[in-house]
């Protein structure tokens, strides 16, 4: 599966998650166990509801979710941050 980033999603990780060097290899460790297991309990994958009904979203940590969509064979990165930045 490939994956593109959004330039949302840039952003925001430059912002919220690069400073964080803990937080950054979780979401490599994370992001490797989507590719592998997107049914893993650990991510906490769902769908989204409202205005974001077209995308899911998974997560990193307790409070930090990715929110993502799926086209084709490739996996698209929308926003990464914490429940109430994302949401």
């Amino acid at each position: 599966m490939r994956i593109a980033r959004h330039k949302h999603f840039r952003k925001n990780f430059q912002k919220r998650i690069l400073p964080y060097p803990s937080l950054v290899a979780k979401f490599e460790e994370r992001l490797k166990l989507f590719l592998t297991d997107t049914d893993s309990p650990l991510l906490n994958d769902h769908q989204l509801t409202g205005d974001k009904r077209d995308y899911r979203s998974f997560s990193v940590t307790g409070d930090i979710r990715v929110v993502y969509k799926i086209e084709g064979d490739l996996l698209r990165l929308y926003d990464i941050g914490s429940h109430n930045q994302v949401y």
